[in-house]
């Protein structure tokens, strides 16, 4: 219970953001980094205004995959219970259809040092906890213990996110639309924002103003404040088109899937009680999706869907029937900038840093990535969000510090991509490698860095390189033919380990040098 100065205190405050537009802190973007950052800073007894164009529910197809890493970052948060009311469905692990093989692996219980604990139950076996039934199909055992991530409807849980921070006394939303940021007269130092709202009576919009000591902005993939303060762009070389499947039979449920075959990576995961998101990647200018060939949905049709397993066709040609494109999000990868030398402002979430989502990983960055900032932003550290040379050293800190876990999640993103979507011969080598790796039970590591549950980065390396070796070994065998005649074609052999070692490094190194410089 709030004492009585505790709650006058917060009248006053509340009276300033309403009537004066003036706060600690003015967060741009109601979204899952912007309602997160406000929630933690109001819960530090900060006085936040958060700012959103459109408050009516947003009918996104991604940010549906939260992660048992930023599950635990939402606990932290103490927005938890915005997983209530939604339908949310309980994901376990991670489901590999590889031309017609699969395994499936569980994520992996892990202790506080962030090492996977070993001792399984009676029942799982070394490539996952899975059964199989008398008519054949894979079944996921209980996972026993284990982490667990949810998926849901993107809008539904934005809304309750929304909520949550519109019940918070330190917390104002506005429906405003952010056009600028304020500078003082003599100081580059940004005020506010100045924003556009419109009249409920007229219709009409004027002009508006908010005054912060800190403004955050995170207004998305599509950010208009990204290029002036961190003088980045986004790299776009696909694109995932979204089809949303009613009773869907996939085995085993609970899982996210992911479909590896003649076509370009296909991930599906439920999303509610009978609806199960199907996400379609399409690389830009793909012959096999160009208007001579029926555009995407021709792709789908003629490509996509003989890739998938027979009981799930009728389901995806169902959604394609009303004949319209599906909708699209385009899949950006954008390294984190560094920050601070703009004072009075911070970019994050996706307007800051972004990866391929293939893995899942956006909203357990973001997640994990308020916690942070809100605890380096803190008032024991930071009494006065004005305080450009403390917020600055926050920001410096931030920028290091995230990078045990985002570091993970964004190599392993770009990573995976080019390995699941592979079109040459070395990069097909690797995937190869990369399935058998999984079925030789090598799998809990794995999805415990794609499920943000693991946080050190030379665990990633070691993986990434144990697959290109185990890649060669593979395709040594292949070539050779596992045999004494196959002898002579070991230079052929060799010429491609090389060739298949130096993809690896050309796959993984950049994209490791980028995210940690």
């Amino acid at each position: 219970m709030a004492t009585d100065a505790e709650t006058e205190f917060q009248s006053r405050n509340a009276e300033r953001r309403e009537k004066y537009h003036e706060a600690d802190a003015v967060v741009v973007g109601a979204g899952i980094f912007g309602c997160a950052i406000a929630f933690a800073l109001a819960n530090q007894g900060r006085s936040v205004i958060l700012l959103e164009r459109w408050m009516h529910e947003p009918d996104r197809i991604v940010g549906e995959l939260l992660q048992p890493g930023g599950m635990n970052a939402l606990r932290k948060l103490g927005l938890e219970k915005c997983l209530e009311g939604i339908d949310a469905i309980p994901c376990y692990g991670y489901h590999v259809l590889y031309h017609k093989e699969d395994v499936v692996f569980p994520y992996p219980v892990v202790d506080d040092d962030g090492k996977v604990q070993t001792d399984r139950p009676a029942h799982a076996s070394s490539s996952g906890s899975t059964t199989t039934s008398e008519n054949g199909d894979t079944k996921a055992l209980p996972p026993s213990r284990r982490p667990e991530g949810r998926s849901f409807h993107h809008g539904r849980f934005i809304g309750q996110l929304r909520r949550a921070c519109g019940a918070h006394p330190n917390i104002t939303l506005f429906e405003t639309e952010v056009t600028a940021t304020i500078r003082g007269e003599h100081t580059e130092t940004v005020l506010g924002v100045e924003t556009r709202t419109t009249d409920k009576e007229t219709s009409e919009k004027r002009p508006d103003y908010f005054f912060g000591k800190l403004t955050i902005i995170a207004d998305g993939y599509a950010s208009k404040f990204r290029k002036e303060y961190i003088g980045q762009t986004p790299i776009v070389r696909s694109k995932f088109y979204a089809l949303e499947l009613i009773d869907c039979p996939f085995s085993p449920q609970g899982y996210g899937h992911v479909v590896i075959g003649k076509a370009f990576p296909v991930l599906m995961y439920q999303i509610g009680t009978h609806e199960t998101r199907a996400l379609i990647d399409v690389p830009e200018k793909l012959p096999a999706a160009s208007p001579q060939n029926g555009g995407v949905r021709g792709y789908i049709t003629n490509v996509v869907v003989p890739t998938l397993p027979e009981h799930v066709r009728p389901c995806v040609l169902a959604a394609l029937a009303d004949g319209k494109i599906p909708k699209s999000m385009p899949n950006s990868w954008l390294p984190p900038a560094r920050q601070g030398q703009h004072a009075g402002v911070i970019l994050a979430g996706d307007a800051y840093n972004m990866r391929h989502p293939l893995t899942g990983g956006g909203m357990t960055v973001a997640f994990n990535d308020a916690v942070l900032l809100a605890a380096l932003l803190h008032p024991d550290r930071v009494p006065h969000l004005d305080d450009a040379p403390r917020v600055r050293a926050a920001m410096a800190d931030f920028h290091w510090r995230r990078k045990s876990l985002t570091s993970i999640i964004n190599v392993l993103a770009q990573a995976l991509y080019a390995l699941f979507a592979a079109q040459d011969r070395q990069l097909s080598a690797l995937q190869r490698g990369c399935f058998r790796y999984f079925q030789l039970g090598i799998t809990d590591e794995p999805v415990g860095m794609m499920g943000g549950l693991i946080r050190r980065p030379l665990v990633l390396a070691y993986h990434f390189f144990s697959v290109a070796f185990l890649a060669i070994w593979v395709n040594g065998v292949d070539v050779c033919g596992g045999s004494l005649l196959g002898l002579w074609r070991l230079p052929i052999a060799i010429l491609d380990a090389v060739l298949i070692l130096w993809k690896a490094c050309v796959v993984f190194l950049p994209v490791v040098w980028i995210e940690l410089r």
